[in-house]
């Protein structure tokens, strides 16, 4: 049985609007891939540069046939290993997918997410739904359906709350249209975890050369206030410097630091790099709600979902 809140958003979609909807990972700005001028409306509403592609969310692995020219076994391999999950493929694009859609590149997004109420509403629509964070481009990813609200307004013709989303950082991108699979981003997905499934280190790639893919320029992810990633060591000492030119400090880090100096806001402790990759929008939106102007994180340990964390932290740090 459709829910009715699904029944309206399908129709919302079949009419060229916009739907907000939940996933695993970020809340997505859903629109039907199949319409060029409605996947516009999502560069419009995100001001979002149009070159730069959106990923094509499907309600299960066999509709990737629809949309890839080829898919070749290794993408096989992870889909049935990780979809539903937090995994983007890049694939040869087939003839009929609008540029709209890939930024005019010869390749294609596609994931399965794993979110009760996203596949409900992917299943009931029946075709693919392209989908980039419901926020800003460029700014602090949602991931409630609160942060949409805040963000987007009444530029979204309907929002479906799925309450929080329960990895809290993006989709791993891997781009298998050029030969051996390369990670283009990081994400809820580990670099380890692929590797085991293909039997082989799969390697990150980014920068000049590499094929294009959402949330992959240097400067992203980020709030109002200034973010500067530090070991937890050198925390104390910065923010006293900061302090002494009057600027609002803050602190995100996976456990407490002990001597802070006074007058410095210590965010509640991330926790363990799950936990951290779980609450860190949420926590960079907090950062600029209390008004903070720098916020100092120190990240989790560089591997697994952890890696993804860093990854967001360098990226909200160069935007300052």
């Amino acid at each position: 049985m459709v829910s009715s809140d699904v029944v309206a958003a399908v129709a919302v979609l079949r009419r060229g609007g916009l739907v907000a909807f939940p996933t695993e990972t970020v809340y997505g700005l859903g629109a039907d891939a199949a319409n060029p001028a409605a996947v516009g409306r999502i560069f419009a509403v995100k001001g979002r540069p149009r070159s730069h592609p959106v990923i094509v969310h499907l309600a299960e692995a066999t509709a990737v046939k629809a949309w890839a020219a080829d898919v070749p076994p290794d993408a096989w391999a992870l889909a049935e290993a990780f979809w539903p999950g937090p995994l983007t493929l890049i694939l040869p694009r087939a003839d009929h997918v609008p540029d709209a859609v890939t930024g005019g590149a010869a390749t294609v997004g596609l994931r399965v997410p794993n979110q009760p109420l996203a596949l409900e509403l992917l299943s009931a629509f029946g075709s693919g739904i392209a989908a980039p964070s419901a926020n800003r481009f460029g700014r602090v990813s949602p991931t409630t359906a609160a942060h949409v609200r805040a963000d987007l307004g009444t530029a979204v013709d309907l929002v479906l709350d799925g309450g929080p989303c329960a990895v809290g950082v993006e989709s791993t991108i891997v781009d298998l249209s050029r030969g051996a699979p390369r990670v283009l981003r990081l994400g809820g997905l580990s670099v380890e975890a692929l590797s085991e499934v293909l039997g082989h280190r799969v390697e990150a790639q980014d920068g000049p050369g590499a094929t294009p893919a959402p949330g992959t320029l240097l400067s992203h992810y980020a709030p109002a206030a200034r973010v500067e990633v530090l070991a937890s060591d050198a925390v104390a000492d910065r923010a006293r410097a900061l302090l002494a030119e009057d600027r609002r400090v803050g602190v995100l880090a996976p456990r407490r630091i002990e001597g802070l100096p006074a007058g410095t806001e210590a965010l509640p402790p991330a926790g363990s790099a799950a936990a951290y990759a779980k609450c860190l929008y949420q926590r960079l939106r907090e950062a600029d709600r209390i008004g903070l102007d720098v916020l100092l994180a120190v990240p989790p340990p560089d591997r697994g979902i952890g890696a993804a964390v860093a990854d967001r932290l360098r990226r909200a740090a160069s935007a300052g």
